[in-house]
């Protein structure tokens, strides 16, 4: 039996690279996404490779009246949801607490915190009621350490952390399996979005070390999908070879 898969900020990086190593098990998709171009070419060209049944949801997570009217919404096959990947997430500027900007402050914890709650409130109901289910939360290595100008980032890394924790002790009477994978650097376009666009700054950031790649996380949590039932990865890190902790980098520049 086929699953169904619903991946939050499927339109780039470890969002995308989960879409398309589920459709290559031929697993039903619900992807959602800010960007309706990108979130339709990916849909289309996972139906025309794979041959997947694909439901596309623009929608920002951060809008809780947008997440209740898609998610709400779901009838049928749809509404069967075996995986939820709550992945849609985003560092924003790179500055002091003291030179910090408020709006990026509010970017941050709306989309990475209030947004996978809103999210987990439409989804984990569902999964109760046909009795399984399974929701992988994506936090951060920033959320076990701190490094310098990355605070806010990490604190709402630290409360996937501490939500996940409380997930899987609110869920465990009702079977429901919750998992967090916790990347190091992942070159994909988060340095892009949090220097704003500037590219150089965001390449910076890769040069002189193997970076992870997108595909590395999608087959992490791939691997931990598919466990035995009765098995669960309570929490998985992974790591460049080149990284011992978010601030400290063997790099041979």
């Amino acid at each position: 039996m086929h699953r169904t898969i619903l991946i939050t900020g499927a339109t780039s990086g470890i969002g995308r690279a989960c879409a398309i190593k589920f459709a290559g098990d031929n697993d039903r998709l619900i992807l959602t996404g800010r960007r309706a171009d990108r979130l339709n070419e990916l849909a289309e060209s996972l139906q025309k490779e794979f041959g997947v049944e694909v439901l596309s949801l623009n929608f920002d997570v951060r809008d809780k009246e947008a997440v209740k009217r898609h998610l709400g919404g779901l009838q049928g096959k749809w509404a069967s949801i075996d995986i939820l990947i709550n992945n849609a997430g985003l560092a924003a500027g790179f500055d002091s607490i003291q030179e910090g900007s408020t709006d990026d402050w509010d970017q941050m914890i709306d989309t990475n915190v209030k947004g996978l709650l809103y999210v987990s409130r439409m989804i984990a109901p569902l999964m109760i009621k046909q009795g399984r289910g399974h929701i992988i939360n994506v936090g951060s290595i920033a959320g076990k350490m701190v490094y310098p100008k990355g605070g806010v980032y990490c604190a709402t890394k630290f409360a996937v952390d501490a939500i996940t924790q409380s997930m899987r002790v609110d869920l465990l009477a009702d079977g429901i399996k919750v998992s967090q994978v916790c990347p190091g650097a992942v070159e994909t376009e988060f340095s892009v979005v949090r220097y704003k666009g500037n590219k150089e700054k965001a390449d910076g950031v890769y040069k002189g070390f193997q970076p992870l790649t997108a595909e590395d996380i999608a087959g992490s949590i791939y691997w931990i999908a598919g466990l035995p039932a009765h098995v669960n990865i309570n929490d998985l890190v992974v790591m460049p070879v080149a990284q011992a902790s978010p601030a400290y980098f063997n790099k041979k520049l």
